[in-house]
Order: structure tokens, then sequence, then C-alpha cells
């Protein structure tokens, strides 16, 4: 008699363990997915040195890999457009008009790496600001 309401029980029990399993699995694949992207949309603060030296903001969208917004420099002064890519930690983007690209990698809200222009380049560095 004993055997047979445990065994009622682990009937009733086994849809519940089932939808918790289930659960657990898409929780471990939405996380395993966010480690491998940084959401970098947002605004972010920097300094740059070397051939030119100076602060700048910018402004990202993204969607998946794919970033794009502005970039604000004060030397040289000027606001441009800007694309790029993050792949895991690793990111690369550039000022088409500007003449200049940037690579690095970012971890959590931190990035740096080094740019590169036809005048020279350096290294450079941000945090997210919102």
């Amino acid at each position: 008699m004993h055997s047979s309401a445990h065994r009622r029980t682990i009937r009733r029990l086994l849809p519940l363990l089932s939808v918790v399993a289930l659960l657990l699995l898409a929780c471990s694949a939405v996380a395993a997915a966010g480690s491998t992207r940084t959401p970098l949309a947002g605004t972010w603060s920097g300094k740059y040195s070397g051939a030119f030296s100076g602060t700048f903001q910018i402004h990202w969208k993204q969607n998946g890999s794919k970033l794009r917004g502005s970039i604000a420099l004060s030397n040289p002064r000027g606001t441009y457009n800007i694309t790029g890519s993050v792949h895991g930690g690793a990111i690369k983007f550039g000022a088409v008009s500007a003449g200049a690209t940037y690579t690095g990698s970012v971890s959590g809200t931190s990035m740096s790496g080094n740019y590169r222009s036809p005048q020279g380049g350096g290294p450079w560095s941000a945090h997210k600001t919102s």
C-alpha cells in the first residue's frame, strides 16, 4: 500500500518536474548566450593618446554582434558616424569619414585597445556611462 501511494505521488509530480527541468535548461541557454555577448548599447566615455590625444564619447546601438552609432572626438573636434562589430570580448569599429579604425577588447563596462589613422595611432580606453 505504501509503495502504491508513493507511485501516485511520483506520477503527479512528474509533469511538474519536467517543466522545472525545461525551465532550467532554457535559463542556462539564455545565460550562456548572454555570456558570449556584451551589451554595448548606450553611452561610453573614453580617452585616447598617441598621434592624437583627447577624449571621446560614443553612443552605440547594437543588433546582435553589429554596432552602429556616433563618436564625438575632442581632437580633431567633430562627431562622426561609426559602425563595427563585437565577437565575444573582441571589438572593432571605425569612423570612415575621420579615417580612423579602432580594435580592442571589451569586458563588462570597460573596453580598451588601439586606434589607427593616416596620421598614426595609439591606445584608447572607455567605460560605459549609461
